[in-house]
């Protein structure tokens, strides 16, 4: 038997640090393993490590997408992975740890390693994507909530002006959805170019709000306007003593001009069209095509759980809202809380199916899907995945179709339940719960009926 330390953290120190955690710590049990696991999340270090773990430990397991200081571990063998790999298959990353962990000396060079391949899956068009959306989003929640919030005193009673509903929809359609296109292109450009890239993802993504291009115009200036600033800041050449004049003066001017002509001239006008074409024919669709539209969409959410397919969908709903269309993205929540809380309803239906650990998992992974956060199903997945992924996928599908057939709307991207009782986040609210309820039942039902039973202790 070894004995093992780990540490867990994820960026946003939430679902991942402490699913990395269990997925360890399960995996060490199976194995006949000691395992002590300090997670660094979002409410700090907890279950830290002492200095007497550390040092009786055979080796030192760091499970993290976020830079962990490792100069306590100083003379012990190290591991670094991805928090992925331990909610997926933490047996294999034991068993590697213990069969190629290195102690100081080529410590560094496995971190080094490590931390390559983690920035080799980081970046990428996706990544740059994900950039953007992430600092829009507060603003698409806050002014979603807002609007919705000026309706509580009548649907039109934001026309008469000096009324409290004309100010807040004027702070949430006027400003924070005016902001919503520039801060996703600005941010794009960003995470491709660094600062200088921001004054001209900004400026293309103002112009692309301007010209009608919606959110799809503003994803092609961000990323424009990045590889522009990314190509001049290589390109530009100048002597020491100007070359702080590079980032605040020659590259954000030549980049905004380019960017912004491009805009005005090439993209702006067809990708008007696409957008105009794309709304026009959401806003006109029928039940049928809609439910199929739903059925799509749902399936996206629960196919990979937080990952790429996951995360497309969730862009094209949140998108669309700055386009006065909501039901893709009450289709895209609702979908996206079904597969944690239908594998808890199922470990709640069929006890004997689960050992006493995943019916505790289910537990959590309940708060989890009311709240929105999809990877609450993933060490499910993760542990019985040919039974788990498709049986998830049709509630999520089903969900998603039924939401879209009731029209229901939804304002704001994310909250899960919380965001029910505001007024008028959510057009057609009892539907919408329906809907929720019915994928739940049909994963859990799936899911029961393809596994068998457990023998628990």
């Amino acid at each position: 038997m070894s004995k093992i330390v780990a540490v867990t953290a994820c960026p946003t120190g939430i679902a991942h640090t402490f699913m990395a955690a269990e997925g360890l710590s399960q995996a060490a049990k199976e194995m006949g393993h000691s395992i002590k696991v300090e997670t660094a999340g979002s409410v700090g270090v907890e279950n830290g490590l002492t200095a007497e773990e550390i040092r009786d430990a055979d080796v030192v397991i760091i499970a993290a997408d976020t830079n962990i200081a490792t100069e306590r571990f100083a003379g012990k063998r190290l591991y670094t992975t991805s928090t992925a790999a331990a909610i997926k298959s933490g047996k294999e990353v034991i068993e590697t740890a213990l069969q190629t962990a290195k102690i100081p000396g080529n410590y560094l060079d496995q971190v080094a390693d490590s931390k390559k391949e983690q920035a080799k899956q980081r970046t990428g068009p996706y990544k740059h994507l994900m950039t953007g959306v992430s600092y829009m989003l507060p603003l698409v929640v806050a002014g979603g909530l807002l609007i919705a919030l000026s309706f509580v005193f009548g649907i039109e009673a934001f026309k008469q002006q000096g009324t409290l509903a004309a100010a807040l929809m004027d702070i949430g359609g006027g400003a924070a959805f005016a902001l919503m296109v520039p801060v996703l292109a600005g941010f794009i450009s960003y995470s491709i170019a660094d600062r200088p890239g921001l004054a001209p993802g900004l400026i293309g993504g103002m112009l692309a709000s301007k010209l009608g291009a919606g959110f799809l115009g503003g994803i092609i200036a961000g990323f424009i306007a990045g590889y522009v600033a990314e190509f001049l800041k290589k390109s530009i050449q100048l002597p020491k003593t100007l070359e702080g004049l590079k980032p605040v003066l020659i590259i954000p001017l030549f980049a905004s001009a380019i960017v912004g002509l491009l805009m005005v001239y090439v993209v702006g006008t067809p990708m008007k069209a696409i957008m105009d074409t794309l709304t026009a024919g959401l806003q006109g669709m029928g039940s049928t095509n809609a439910a199929l539209l739903g059925l799509v969409l749902g399936a996206m959410m629960a196919f990979d759980m937080g990952g790429p397919v996951n995360k497309a969908a969730y862009t094209f709903g949140v998108g669309l809202l700055g386009s006065n269309v909501f039901e893709p993205m009450a289709a895209i929540m609702a979908a996206g809380m079904v597969p944690p809380l239908s594998l808890a309803l199922a470990t709640y239906l069929a006890k004997d199916k689960y050992t006493v650990e995943e019916r505790e998992a289910g537990k959590a992974a309940a708060v989890l899907g009311i709240s929105f956060i999809t990877e609450g199903a993933i060490p499910f997945a993760a542990a019985d995945p040919f039974k788990v992924i498709p049986s998830i996928m049709a509630g999520s599908a089903v969900t998603g179709a039924l939401s879209m057939m009731f029209g229901c709307t939804l304002r704001a991207p994310h909250g899960g339940i919380f965001v029910l009782p505001i007024p008028n986040a959510v057009g057609n609210l009892a539907m919408y719960v329906v809907a929720i309820a019915a994928g739940t039942v049909v994963s859990a039902l799936l899911v029961n009926m393809l596994k068998s039973r457990k023998t628990n202790k």
